[in-house]
């Protein structure tokens, strides 16, 4: 499937007229509002997000980073992944992200997202997942070439830029999108798996000491807490620190599922 550009009239803007936190893209040099999402849609948009961050290969990835293909193109997905040596930059990012994703709600102008699938598709973008927040939900997913659907238990793919396959639900579904990113976080880390995490901090405790190896797991436990939950405050920093190894190893299995943090130290 192709997406050529039909031949444009360019309006009166250009992308160095456009400041950053301006409430609007650019397409042929016309504005197009970008107005603040509810709280659906931010909800998902912060799901999806730390999938994708998280994922081992990702070397950067940005929410509403602006991405400037021509003097009158500036697109901001709502995710976006990106070599770090091209999204490092002051300003907008130059051409576009390899691969972009798009939260699709209620009252999605549908018009004005086709236009910025095929500008994206155009200017070199690889893949863009469209999730569809709609029910029945599902992800689109639109390359140059082609167009298919990816439904709930299904996995999303992108070659060269994700190491991991994400699930469909990881995009917008809490309990999956923390599982997805416990997986990315730990083989970030060296680990395959939460269970070689709580393998090895069994194995260092029996060949160098429970110390060292109930170290190993609260040191883990803490990055996943920030993680899912941004800040760990020290109330509950004191109390991983006076616990037991076991007793770390539940929380952590508390973490997958927990919606807060007094879900996971019941």
């Amino acid at each position: 499937m192709s997406y050529p550009l039909s031949a444009p009239a360019y309006g009166p803007y250009t992308v160095d007229q456009c400041h950053d936190g301006d409430p609007y893209e650019l397409s042929d040099g016309h504005r197009i509002q970008c107005l603040p999402g509810g709280g659906d849609h931010a909800g998902v948009n912060a799901i999806g997000a730390s999938v994708i961050d998280s994922d081992p290969d990702v070397e950067w990835s940005g929410v509403d980073a602006g991405f400037a293909p021509t003097p009158f193109t500036l697109r901001a997905p709502d995710l976006s992944v990106a070599p770090a040596a091209l999204a490092n930059t002051q300003g907008w990012i130059p051409g576009v992200p390899p691969l972009a994703i798009e939260y699709a709600g209620r009252g999605q102008n549908e018009a004005e997202l086709q236009a910025k699938i095929r500008e994206l598709l155009h200017h070199g973008t690889r893949i863009i997942w469209v999730v569809r927040l709609v029910d029945p939900r599902r992800v689109e997913i639109h390359t140059p070439a082609s167009l298919r659907l990816a439904k709930p238990g299904e996995e999303l793919s992108a070659p060269g830029i994700l190491r991991n396959p994400v699930p469909v639900e990881a995009l917008y579904d809490r309990k999956a999108g923390r599982a997805a990113t416990l997986r990315n976080l730990l083989q970030r880390e060296g680990y395959a798996d939460l269970e070689s995490v709580l393998e090895q901090g069994k194995q260092e405790g029996r060949e160098q000491g429970k110390r060292e190896g109930r170290e190993v797991a609260e040191a883990l436990f803490l990055l996943l807490l920030e993680k899912s939950f941004e800040s760990v405050p020290p109330a509950i920093r004191q109390r991983i620190s006076e616990a037991s190894l076991k007793q770390i190893e539940q929380w952590s299995r508390n973490t997958l599922t927990a919606s807060s943090l007094d879900e996971v130290f019941v």
